[in-house]
């Protein structure tokens, strides 16, 4: 047997993708795959989802729940990494 055989992958109904460097920084949120709003912080998905009937139990749930670019607790950009010489890129 292959190791694909084994693979299991999750269609999660919700997508947050990752953190847009807008003010504040947001992240959008996907619906089975349709953007149906924007998330500021972890209760705004549970918020966006309940307004589209569905109810989130377990936001750590991979059959649910889909963190693109970080996970729950990633609501800020990533800081631009420096060179050697301590000037950002």
């Amino acid at each position: 047997m292959t190791e694909s055989a084994h693979l299991y992958m999750a269609n999660p109904r919700i997508t947050v993708l990752g953190v847009n460097p807008g003010r504040p920084p947001f992240r959008i949120v996907e619906l089975d795959g349709e953007v149906v709003g924007e998330a500021r912080e972890l209760v705004d998905v549970l918020e966006v989802a309940a307004q589209v009937g569905v109810v989130v139990h377990d936001v750590d749930d991979p059959d649910l729940v889909r963190w693109v670019g970080g996970d729950k607790f990633t609501w800020k950009p990533k800081e631009p990494r420096s060179t050697e010489s301590g000037q950002p890129k």
